[in-house]
């Protein structure tokens, strides 16, 4: 039995492509994430572990760790023109790598059904979770919450194509994804500190 069949009926081959079927029960857990609930909140030992992870998994042994205390920082942090180049041109290296070896495991049209289903799915439930966490902390900066919003459905993508390539739970991309999961928001690497609300 199947929980999720609207996705596998669009995906008429899932058979053929087991990695898909990791992608399917990733798009089944979305709604389960805590999405944006330990904002600000101090980093505990395990999201600290996975963010040490992903810094040396991406190749920033000498990065630390950042602790964004409150929105206005979140708002510096997002918006600081300091964000390491290195880390946005490792980061799409990885994709590009990603998206080839899906490619040799699965077929292109599959893939980006796949995809666009796991943003169909998380848009909403991302988009509702940051609005309601704003709305609650008195946040009014709409182009900071669309940020939040952003960050979060790329780094779906990117945890997405991580399973459609056979990746594993040490990618820094799964790595990033788990700071989502811990209730944080991973938002850039900044010189070097990696800045985490």
């Amino acid at each position: 039995m199947h929980d999720d069949l609207d996705f596998e009926e669009e995906l008429p081959d899932i058979d053929d492509y087991p990695t898909l079927r990791s992608v399917v029960r990733f798009n089944r857990l979305l709604p389960s994430i805590p999405w944006f609930t330990a904002l600000g909140e101090p980093l505990s030992k395990e999201p600290l572990a996975a963010a040490r992870d992903y810094m040396d998994a991406l190749g920033f042994p000498d990065a630390f760790v950042s602790e964004v205390e409150n929105w206005e920082d979140a708002a510096y942090a997002a918006a600081n023109p300091d964000w390491n180049s290195e880390w946005w041109d490792a980061e799409e290296q990885m994709r590009m790598g990603l998206t080839a070896d899906a490619l040799e495991l699965i077929d292109e049209e599959d893939l980006n059904l796949a995809l666009t289903h796991i943003s169909a799915t998380a848009s909403p439930i991302i988009s509702s979770a940051v609005e309601a966490i704003a709305e609650e902390q008195g946040v009014e900066d709409m182009e900071l919450i669309r940020a939040a919003v952003g960050s979060a459905l790329h780094t779906c993508h990117q945890a997405a194509l991580v399973l459609a390539a056979g990746g594993e739970d040490s990618h820094p991309f799964a790595l990033k994804y788990k700071l989502f999961e811990y209730g944080h928001w991973p938002i850039a690497l900044s010189g070097r500190s990696f800045n985490i609300f």
